[in-house]
């Protein structure tokens, strides 16, 4: 079977699941018994999971799943890619699908910014009074983002709550759009700023991935590569010749937006293919003695 047959499929969807633990266990045999690899997280509050594959199992997937009532209308961003984007087939149970640090109950179906589709999210985007908020992490935000971006300074998606209290208090009768890989995170971030008493709140539909599949918008005004959860890292967003790199090697600072990964810490970076040649992946010369004491003890 040719390696181009291979695809990734990414999705969420908020909706109770009555027994999430069960449901992880029964899911994770019929993953593994399909042949998909990726991640799922399951919750009593629904399911997000990315998994590659080749066509026919990604298809009888995507099937299975809309055969179940829970999940009859969930929408899959698919990806044609050229092998399996994971290396093992994780499904896990968890407490929340996203991690988000809030004393109040965030229902997506409850409470939400309204969906703004690619064409009406590039319009806002060229707006004045329009405030744009990155829902992503810092070293997402690094390697690719939208123009004119507020960049969060957080390392991980429950520092949000915090951070939007110290730093964006003074912006909520402004309005406010909010966007991240594929949605999700979204999904809680606006019903949290709704809840702040920010007046506007609205978010990227589908987000940075199904922006960039648009065929009239084509990524524009995305700068730099979108970071993803995968083996692939980051993928390209902006298909048009407006497409620039933003981010820089993490040695010697020229541009560049391939991240690698540490073999040692397992920091993710930038790295030229000069640098990485030289530094042989490593992100430190301490890094690199460390795995080299290890390989000869």
């Amino acid at each position: 079977m040719s390696n181009s047959n291979y695809r990734v499929l990414l999705y969420y969807k908020y909706v109770q699941i009555e027994d999430p633990e069960a449901f992880t266990q029964e899911h994770l045999k019929y993953c593994k018994d399909l042949g998909l690899k990726g991640r799922i997280l399951i919750a009593k509050e629904g399911i997000n999971g990315t998994v590659s594959g080749t066509y026919e199992q990604t298809e009888q997937y995507m099937n299975d799943m809309k055969a179940n009532p829970l999940f009859s209308d969930i929408w899959f961003k698919i990806d044609e890619v050229e092998g399996h984007a994971f290396k093992k087939m994780f499904v896990r149970h968890k407490e929340e699908l996203v991690t988000f640090r809030y004393d109040e109950e965030l229902d997506p179906n409850v409470i939400g910014g309204k969906r703004l589709s690619p064409k009406e999210f590039y319009e806002h985007l060229q707006r004045d009074d329009v405030v744009v908020i990155d829902g992503r992490n810092d070293y997402e935000y690094e390697i690719g983002h939208f123009r004119g971006a507020i960049r969060p300074d957080v390392k991980s998606f429950r520092e949000f709550p915090e951070w939007i209290r110290e730093n964006l208090g003074d912006i909520k009768d402004k309005k406010v759009i909010t966007y991240c890989t594929g949605g999700i995170r979204c999904e809680k971030l606006t019903g949290f700023l709704i809840k702040e008493g920010f007046e506007d709140v609205a978010q990227l539909e589908g987000g940075i991935v199904t922006y960039g599949k648009d065929p009239e918008v084509q990524g524009r005004l995305f700068d730099g590569k979108c970071y993803v959860f995968d083996e692939r890292i980051s993928v390209p967003i902006n298909q048009t010749e407006e497409d620039i790199v933003i981010a820089s090697c993490y040695h010697c600072g020229t541009t560049h937006d391939q991240y690698v990964n540490c073999p040692t810490c397992n920091l993710q970076y930038v790295s030229c293919e000069a640098c990485e040649e030289e530094h042989q992946h490593f992100c430190s010369d301490a890094c690199r003695e460390e795995a080299h004491a290890k390989a000869i003890s």
